[in-house]
């Protein structure tokens, strides 16, 4: 009986878990006697109004909702009059300030959340400010020669600006990777090109840490995209700088082969080559093997290479695929993964390949089937 009771009790608990609780947001807004204030859920790319309220003849007013976890709303008067708020379930939140400077005026209290934003939205106005003070003042004097002496001291006072604004935001958000008010962090911009954080660590922290606690979220989940995105082009951007230092733009790859001797690939200039990486636990490597034996032994009699890249951590598995694939062109991989030279080429998927010309420049990436006969074919001829 008192098993079942308690398995009753703890059913009941369950149940209450991610169920929504009420919130109210109250306040007073002078100044604003008669006037409409809007609670505007925030959406990825939208708002929806969830409740609106009249201020009374005092200026005072209250607004409810409810919600099972932390979540932006916007509180608007008008388009250009608003406040963003991080809610959270239960939270009294209360608001004060003036109806005619609202954005720059208003005080919360009740709300943790909210109260970060408040703090990041009023740093960051003091330092854009300033910096666009500074950079107006610079752009209406840069052609006074008087003016030269004067314009050391703005650049450092600018640049200590942005980096005094940018070194708290980081901090921020490292101190605070489970809270939602690290993700309005991120996004601030100085403008459409510049982000305030550019610290790569800071990023991919918050981003895992929000999404194992709100993977449902609308702003996690893009933020969690943006920096799988962010990554990948930080990949394109080594392989990019591969190419200034190298003067190709196919990185080096030195690994042992089946045997254990060391293969490179820049050792194979002078002949067309096939870059391939795969996995002999990956299904559709092993289908597209049939074909890469096919056509190595159609043009290896051309000046055609293939150098295969294994990304496997199983050397039996690696061994008993070679042999029972027919693979008899150059074979390599660590057993570790391979993953410097699977980062080097910005690997996201098996199987994947590039073509390089004689000098080593990447000419095709991930030819597959007919497409790679064709273009072997006519530049082996």
């Amino acid at each position: 009986m008192k098993e079942a009771l308690y398995l009753l009790i703890v059913l009941f608990a369950l149940s209450g878990c991610g169920k929504k609780s009420n919130f109210t947001i109250s306040g007073k807004l002078e100044g604003g006697a008669g006037k409409t204030i809007y609670l505007n859920k925030l959406l990825l790319n939208d708002q929806l109004t969830m409740d609106s309220a009249k201020l009374d003849q005092n200026g005072e007013f209250i607004l409810k909702g409810n919600t099972s976890s932390s979540t932006f709303y916007i509180l608007k008067l008008t388009k250009k009059s608003f406040a963003t708020l991080l809610v959270d379930s239960t939270e009294k939140v209360q608001i004060n300030g003036s109806y005619t400077n609202f954005t720059r005026d208003y005080k919360v209290t009740g709300s943790r959340g909210s109260e970060m934003l408040r703090d990041l939205d009023n740093r960051f106005y003091v330092a854009k400010t300033k910096t666009d003070s500074i950079k107006k003042l610079y752009n209406s004097q840069k052609n006074n020669p008087l003016f030269a002496s004067k314009s050391e001291a703005l650049n450092s006072s600018y640049i200590s600006t942005i980096s005094e604004h940018s070194d708290y935001v980081t901090s921020f958000v490292k101190k605070n990777p489970f809270s939602l008010a690290s993700v309005y962090a991120l996004y601030q911009k100085w403008d459409e090109n510049n982000f305030v954080i550019n610290d790569m660590m800071a990023m991919k922290t918050a981003a895992s840490a929000l999404y194992s606690v709100y993977p449902r979220n609308e702003q996690v989940m893009a933020l969690y995209n943006n920096t799988l995105q962010y990554i990948n082009e930080e990949r394109e951007k080594q392989l990019t700088n591969a190419v200034r230092n190298n003067a190709v733009n196919s990185p080096n790859i030195i690994l042992p082969d089946a045997d254990g001797h060391a293969r490179e690939l820049w050792s194979l200039h002078g002949k067309y080559v096939l870059l391939h990486f795969w996995s002999a636990k990956d299904r559709a490597s092993r289908i597209v093997n049939q074909v890469l034996s096919e056509l190595y032994q159609k043009f290896k009699g051309r000046g055609f290479e293939i150098f295969m890249v294994s990304v496997d951590n199983d050397r039996a598995a690696w061994m008993d695929a070679i042999a029972t694939d027919n693979l008899s062109c150059i074979n390599v991989g660590d057993m570790k993964g391979s993953f410097q030279a699977a980062t080097n080429y910005n690997i996201q998927e098996l199987p994947f390949n590039y073509l390089l010309d004689k000098e080593g420049n990447i000419i095709a990436r991930n030819l597959k089937g007919p497409a790679l006969y064709q273009t072997l074919s006519k530049i082996l001829k």
